[in-house]
């Protein structure tokens, strides 16, 4: 194979000059506050809590990610001169016969790249117009470079190349499939990477790592939360965590649309993200936690048929971002944003090259970018820091919460609300003795949903109960029919196949398996509504 000899890495380009900017605004008041956790510094940092003198951190960053090699070849050259002049270049791959030698897509070397695609010449391009450039390493299609390459060092070798070919100081690894879910690769990734970065750090170079991961509405799946923790355990300072919100099929409710399954993932995410650091002993605050944190939605049509993400959805989720002060947004793909042709006969059917909706060229690009003026090269120093604390336990007073403080005896069924430590929470399904602010990772761990904190001011809402009799209650001894309705420990429940002697309690723990199931706080006040 061809040696690539990696050329001397050129200082980061400055970034041309801008108006002063509402997040610049708010970025110095926070740091007058020290509320914010980032801090540019010279050393590779350790993830045990060290602290240093923070320095104001840079704007968000947009950049779309472009597909190399589809066909027909994206002109990406050319956004150097738009406002969307930042480019995640994918995927970089094993080669098929050998692999830790990276190529694009399989399909071609970086050397094979520059001739054939021509790619080195459109990359001078894209920069000499004030473009800037990430590379992705992996995608859903083939293999990342530490699935099957196994001998760390040439591993170590095959990243360091291409970050030096391309002269770029900020990585994305889209772990998917069996990149995601083989352990033993994702630990060797993470070894690699971690000597990589401090080996950079150590000669104040700079390089910025980013997970990209799936997603759910209810957040990182469990193999994405044990590759963070991965990360996290072998001292990466990982730049955030980019989650793919598309493609969600049965793990969207029915009635979710794209952009409230999206912004769920969002939220959930972050949750997630606090848990994983605090489990390092590493506690940030929710302004740098919402800072670690990307989006990349698939515009236009996804790969699910049911799922469309709109241009309406695209200013609404570009929004919620700004709002929630993410640190990133992405699309995938650039390749795509451009309505499909009139002989492109069943839109539904995802396209490489247009978006399958009707919209006109860089709508979504357009739509995206707002608010996220910043550049790759300046957040690429960005180095964490501990600047959360130990959350104080609060002491709720029934007086001034707006629903009943929850007790460990208590029995909730599904859409009660409760206040534990100055956060409402609601019942996913019923429950009893599970704490709300239990730090679980993944959602379906726990059965309360945090709805947010006690406001000031608050007074109690009473919650309907239906009243003493209503129902007869459960006994052992008696044959249950499906429909049949009981009183346990005052909460109603309906059966829902024949039974004896199978207590409504086991519904918690197994509620599949249980023939019981407790009616919602919904159907009491329906209930209620029809005795009146």
């Amino acid at each position: 194979m061809d040696v690539i000899t990696p050329p001397e890495v050129p200082p980061a380009p400055e970034s041309p000059s801008r108006k002063l900017s509402w997040w610049r605004v708010f970025v110095a008041i926070s740091i007058f506050l020290g509320a914010v956790g980032y801090t540019v510094k010279t050393h590779a940092p350790s993830l045990d809590g060290d602290t240093a003198l923070t320095t104001p951190v840079t704007e968000p960053w947009f950049a779309a990610y472009v597909d190399v090699t589809s066909t027909p070849l994206f002109p990406f050259e050319q956004l150097g001169a738009t406002s969307t002049s930042q480019v995640v270049l994918s995927f970089l791959v094993a080669a098929r016969d050998n692999p830790c030698l990276p190529t694009w897509g399989t399909h071609y070397t970086a050397d094979e790249a520059a001739t054939a695609l021509d790619l080195d010449r459109r990359l001078a391009r894209l920069r000499q117009q004030g473009g800037q450039i990430a590379l992705s390493f992996g995608g859903a299609l083939n293999q990342e470079l530490a699935t099957h390459c196994t001998d760390e060092e040439q591993l170590y070798q095959a990243y360091r190349q291409v970050i030096e070919r391309y002269a770029v100081d900020t990585i994305d690894l889209d772990l998917e499939r069996d990149n995601l879910t083989n352990r033993e690769a994702n630990e060797r990734r993470a070894r690699v990477i971690a000597r990589l970065q401090a080996d950079y750090r150590n000669t104040n170079q700079r390089l910025a790592v980013w997970l990209t991961l799936p997603v759910t509405p209810q957040g990182l799946t469990e193999e994405g939360t044990q590759t963070v923790a991965h990360f996290l355990e072998q001292q990466v300072d990982l730049a955030g965590v980019n989650i793919m919100t598309m493609d969600y099929g049965a793990s969207r409710l029915p009635e979710q649309s794209m952009l409230d399954a999206s912004k769920s993932a969002v939220i959930e995410t972050r949750r997630q993200l606090g848990i994983l650091y605090a489990q390092r002993e590493l506690r940030l605050s929710e302004v740098t936690l919402a800072r670690k944190m990307g989006a990349t939605p698939m515009i236009g049509q996804n790969d699910i048929v049911e799922e469309v993400f709109t241009k309406e959805d695209a200013e609404a989720f570009n929004t919620f971002a700004q709002e929630q002060g993410l640190g990133r947004l992405s699309m995938w793909s650039a390749n795509r944003d451009i309505p499909c042709g009139e002989n492109y006969v069943d839109t539904r059917v995802v396209s490489d090259a247009c978006s399958g909706v009707k919209s006109s060229k860089g709508t979504f690009g357009g739509a995206l970018s707002q608010g996220f003026g910043g550049t790759l090269s300046e957040s690429a120093g960005l180095v964490t820091v501990a600047d959360g604390k130990q959350p104080e336990t609060i002491i709720d007073d029934p007086k001034v919460s707006p629903y009943q403080i929850w007790q460990e005896n208590g029995a909730y069924p599904k859409g009660t609300k409760v206040v534990w430590h100055g956060n409402v929470y609601e019942a996913k399904w019923w429950t009893k003795k599970d704490l709300p602010d239990n730090p679980v990772l993944q959602a379906w761990e726990t059965p309360w949903q945090l709805v947010g904190p006690v406001l000031p001011g608050e007074k109690p809402i009473v919650q309907p109960t239906l009243p003493p009799g209503i129902y007869p209650r459960w006994s052992g001894q008696v044959i249950y029919e499906a429909g049949s309705r009981v009183l346990f420990e005052g909460i109603p429940f309906q059966a829902k196949w024949w039974n004896q002697g199978e207590s409504p309690a086991a519904s918690s723990a197994s509620p599949d398996s249980s023939p019981w199931i407790a009616l919602s706080q919904a159907e009491i006040v329906e209930i209620l509504k029809n005795r009146k």
